[in-house]
């Protein structure tokens, strides 16, 4: 059994075009040390699969966060693409053991790199497209992207709360709370607004599907209001 059908079976998807997914993973260093062989690099497909990638993860930014401004969107999609963050996925999902890497790449620690391990990750997702459509890109995000945005992985780059701490440090004996001044809706589907207080007058109101989102976006009107 070759390395690829084991990354297969553990992903739960198999390549029509095998050679397609040997390609996400062939490094132009090993293209280079097996010219007679017609190996491809995987530098078109990883073009592709950021592309791709960046309409999947737009795609469900859009649906999730309906209430979200388009510029917090793009501020919380930059930071779920960025090298830092595919190279977690790709290590995630133990990438770097199916790199096709040339013997001088290998020795001078290209398996480690980011930047590599992010290029990847991205020509998978390019790959995955080609041979099977959008549909089975948004599965296997769905499956090992999505997830790590509903947990919050990426929270601190919407953090208004701390932010909004930060702001009022600035000045002596201010201190903000927060409230959930209202909730409704049924089980599945609550409601809450929050509300913050700076030094018991009101700063800011949201409203959210969780204490937490409504307490965030409490903060970040605070925020606007304390914005010069």
């Amino acid at each position: 059994m070759s390395d690829f059908n084991q990354l297969q079976e553990k992903l739960n998807i198999y390549f029509h075009d095998e050679q397609l997914l040997r390609q996400a993973f062939t490094h132009s260093s090993y293209v280079n040390e097996h010219r007679k062989s017609k190996f491809m690099d995987n530098e078109r497909l990883e073009f592709l699969g950021d592309a791709v990638l960046e309409l999947g993860v737009s795609q469900y930014l859009y649906r999730e966060y309906e209430s979200m401004e388009e510029g917090d969107l793009t501020k919380l999609r930059a930071s779920i693409v960025c090298e830092p963050a595919l190279v977690n996925f790709a290590d995630a999902l133990q990438f770097r053991e199916y790199v096709l890497l040339g013997k001088g790449e290998e020795m001078t620690g290209g398996r480690d790199r980011p930047a590599l391990l992010a290029d990847v990750f991205e020509a998978f997702i390019g790959a995955l497209y080609l041979d099977q459509g959008f549909d089975q890109v948004v599965a296997f995000l769905k499956a090992y992207v999505y997830p790590k945005i509903t947990t919050g992985a990426f929270s601190h780059t919407m953090d208004y709360k701390s932010q909004l701490q930060e702001t009022i440090q600035q000045y002596k004996n201010k201190v903000a709370e927060y409230a959930i001044a209202d909730e409704k809706g049924p089980a599945h589907d609550r409601e809450f607004r929050a509300v913050v207080t700076i030094n018991g007058k009101t700063a800011g109101q949201g409203i959210g599907k969780t204490k937490k989102e409504a307490e965030q976006r409490a903060a970040k009107q605070a925020l606007d209001a304390l914005s010069p």
